[in-house]
């Protein structure tokens, strides 16, 4: 699919500023979304949007298709009249500057059950009706995912292997008596995801009726601990005992000199094509449902994925195993017609990958920060790029422009920054900001960080690091520096990536 000439930011909501410890669909989502129409964006990315478990990465979801609780507006609830005053009245003094997982969640999961007891209490039957609609368009997903999310309650966050081994094994008596004992719990979680999928509507409404897309994220592989690989065990390479018996990662790469042992259980694809891939079917359209565009992450994987004995420590000693190919685009275009996808192809990239993304016509991405360690052939410089390919200062893996400056570029790639750009690199963010957006890449995206210079004490995520992630917010005052508004509107209209209305 052929993008316009756009731009726009990379930013996670969970970093948008409110009093309730983590950033969610409320009102600082809506002013964010105004900040972008003021700066001529046209382009909002976020991470995946799923439930986050252990480590607290949107990467590692307890489900490929539910919508993250943490991410649900308190200020909305109460203005819909499931949460009172008195709810509110003993709010801890939450940190403005980073989430604290540990006490944000249980705080919003007990302001969600409340939430729910007044639903149960007083709900109209129009709304009655309304959850039972919501069970009824999402049964696919939803069951499953409202059971294995209350049995996950009922066995203290255990692992779903080491419930007892019928219902971990999914046998139908036990599922029936599951489902029987835990009644209350599951339309708690159907109700959760119902108030989730509509404050999510209602904001992604908000934005395209302003011109602002979204860009959402679908990670290749799922995780282990997930209503996804419980509920489908047979699409996995798991053992007799539902362990797994080979593991996703990366080899080696910039990143880490280990590789990357991610542990996600991979996929049999040998299964997935004997049924048309109706699984992954049904997760395009639902991704495509929630976002506008979707960059489809470790893009790789899908010509050749790096496979681990599940039994390793380290990603070294694994082995490329080919993937499906051009098939599984094939069948879900097919049956969901053009797809606008945007290919991470990051990291170990061969041949096959590139004629892969190539073949399906998905842009490709540039990363700024890769550009400047060897010569003027490096495809990352901005005089190589194609035109169908997105640009990035950075990712959301990378240290922010500013750190990467001062911390991780080496002596090398600052002489190569200076003299490329002819400038001293006093002002390195708009540096790469300005370098983006001039580029002939049909879209540019810059972290909200890069904005308003941030050093590393913004940075969203270092991999293979396995805690303290995730975590950065900006503060409310952010937004009111209009010089950047200013700075932004301007470069984004001179380099011809404004909306059309603006230009």
């Amino acid at each position: 699919m052929k993008f316009p000439r756009s731009s726009g930011m990379l930013l996670h909501p969970t970093s948008l500023p409110n009093r309730w410890g983590i950033g969610d669909f409320g009102a600082s989502a809506y002013a964010f979304v105004d900040f972008l129409v003021a700066t001529g964006q046209q382009l909002w990315q976020v991470m995946p949007l799923g439930p986050t478990g252990y480590g607290d990465s949107p990467y590692q979801s307890f489900s490929a298709f539910a919508g993250n609780p943490l991410l649900i507006s308190i200020d909305q609830l109460h203005a819909d009249g499931l949460l009172t005053d008195a709810d509110l009245a003993n709010t801890p003094r939450f940190p403005d500057t980073h989430v604290d997982y540990g006490n944000v969640i249980p705080f919003k999961i007990n302001l969600l059950r409340r939430a729910f007891e007044r639903f149960n209490a007083n709900a109209s039957s129009d709304l009655r009706q309304a959850i039972t609609a919501f069970r009824a368009h999402n049964y696919l997903w939803l069951d499953d995912y409202a059971l294995f999310a209350a049995l996950k309650d009922a066995h203290n966050g255990a692992v779903w292997h080491e419930w007892e081994p019928a219902i971990a094994q999914r046998d139908p008596d036990a599922i029936v008596e599951w489902m029987s004992k835990l009644s209350d719990q599951i339309q708690f979680r159907a109700f959760v995801q119902m108030q989730f999928f509509n404050q999510w509507e209602n904001l992604k409404r908000y934005a395209n009726e302003r011109g602002i897309q979204i860009i959402g994220d679908i990670p290749i592989f799922v995780a282990y601990d997930s209503a996804d690989v419980w509920s489908n065990p047979h699409i996995f390479s798991l053992d007799e005992d539902g362990l797994p018996t080979v593991v996703a990662g990366v080899p080696p790469d910039y990143f880490s000199t280990t590789g990357q042992l991610w542990g996600n259980p991979l996929y049999r694809w040998d299964v997935l094509e004997e049924r048309e891939f109706s699984w992954w079917v049904e997760r395009f359209r639902a991704m495509l449902t929630m976002f506008d565009i979707v960059r489809l992450d470790h893009f790789r994987g899908f010509a050749a994925y790096w496979e681990v004995p599940a039994s390793e420590e380290t990603a070294i000693n694994g082995r490329w195993v080919v993937g499906p190919g051009a098939a599984l685009f094939k069948q879900v275009q097919q049956e969901l017609g053009d797809l606008p996808i945007i290919a991470e192809d990051l990291g170990l990239i061969t041949a096959d990958v590139e004629e892969l993304r190539d073949k399906l016509g998905f842009p490709g991405m540039k990363v700024l920060q890769f550009a400047f360690g060897e010569g003027a052939e490096q495809p990352y410089l901005p005089h190589n790029y194609e035109r169908n390919c997105v640009v990035y200062s950075g990712t959301h893996d990378n240290d922010t422009t500013l750190g990467w400056w001062q911390h991780g570029a080496s002596d090398t790639e600052q002489h190569n920054v200076q003299v490329y750009v002819g400038r001293d690199g006093s002002d390195i963010s708009w540096d790469f900001i300005r370098l983006a957006l001039a580029s002939v890449a049909d879209m540019a995206v810059i972290p909200l960080q890069d904005v308003f210079n941030m050093g590393s004490e913004a940075r969203m995520n270092i991999p293979g690091q396995a805690g303290g992630n995730w975590g950065w917010r900006y503060t409310a005052d952010l937004l009111d520096n209009q010089h950047a508004v200013d700075r932004l509107k301007t470069m984004t209209e001179l380099y011809g990536r404004a909306a059309a209305s603006e230009r």
